[in-house]
């Protein structure tokens, strides 16, 4: 009987194209044609400076691979310390790096280090809040395509920094057929049949349905997974006994703190939710520097 995959151990590296992309765009919005005005005035270009950067709430720490290559972007031999690492809980006003190196570097790319690892550790403490109200339940955490355009690679770290586990990257690397595909397609077999004929073996296909009818329609064809859309708590329960463990059930729609407990103990594989990225708040997050030399 198929089941979902358990979640795997947070591995808190990133591609470094990937960071070097996204810390090299965001130094360049914010340094413009003329650099740091400010800090150039008013720090000698030799000064040096030791910084921490510390919570100011508490929360779950993501961004940490971004914020020092900020650093490392304006000051290659900066020295960066990690005290509260990626995937770990840190109490508030908790140090979580100390940095080191040449003032102006530190000043011109704290902001850029900051919201970075202020909007992550965000997604990535909401994602916990949401992993925590599961926990003993079968049912495991997942995101959706709900995110910052340009930042989804960075916000699915997040999520798994916070203990969740990812959906579909995007629309390229998984099928999922959705209530407009059926109806253009002219009905659930149609699309699931031309979605087989096209995919390839390494593709997974997933379905959404609304109703227990077209769920026991879905159960006659091939899919790896069905996503039971906005159903209730009872709809849940019933759509879990009808599929069996045959195919990986998904829970979407309607998901909250509030809700997301009892749709975990009707027994479902996987629950998306969109307001792991698109909702989470910025965790307060701040950088005190202290002048150290010449």
């Amino acid at each position: 009987m198929s089941r979902a995959s358990p979640r795997p151990p947070f591995d808190a590296s990133l591609p470094a194209p990937l960071v070097e992309t996204a810390i090299m765009a965001a130094l360049a919005e914010d340094l413009g044609l003329a650099g740091d005005v400010t800090t150039d005035a008013c720090i000698p270009a030799m000064a040096r400076a030791s910084a921490v950067i510390a919570t100011r709430k508490p929360g779950v720490i993501a961004g940490l691979p971004l914020a020092e290559a900020a650093f490392r972007q304006l000051d290659p031999e900066v020295s960066f310390s990690v005290a509260i690492a990626d995937g770990q809980r840190a109490a508030a006003n908790a140090v979580v790096a100390r940095i080191e190196g040449r003032a102006r570097a530190i000043l011109t790319a704290e902001r850029v280090a900051l919201n970075f690892l202020g909007r992550l550790s965000g997604v990535a403490t909401l994602t916990r809040a949401y992993a925590d109200a599961v926990a003993g339940t079968k049912a495991h955490i997942i995101d959706t395509r709900k995110t910052t355009p340009g930042l989804r690679a960075l916000e699915k770290y997040a999520v798994r920094a916070g203990g969740g586990m990812n959906h579909r990257v995007g629309l390229f690397d998984a099928v999922l057929i959705k209530d407009n595909h059926i109806a253009v397609a002219g009905g659930i077999g149609h699309a699931i049949a031309a979605a087989r004929a096209r995919s390839g073996h390494m593709v997974k296909i997933e379905i959404e349905v609304d109703t227990l009818d077209q769920l026991a329609e879905v159960l006659r064809h091939s899919v790896d997974a069905v996503l039971l859309d906005n159903m209730t708590v009872p709809q849940l329960t019933e759509a879990v006994k009808l599929v069996a463990g045959r195919i990986i059930t998904e829970a979407s729609g309607g998901v909250s703190l509030s809700t997301v407990r009892a749709i975990a103990e009707t027994g479902v594989d996987l629950i998306s939710a969109g307001a792991l990225t698109h909702s989470a708040p910025v965790l307060d997050l701040g950088l005190d520097i202290d002048i150290t030399g010449p």
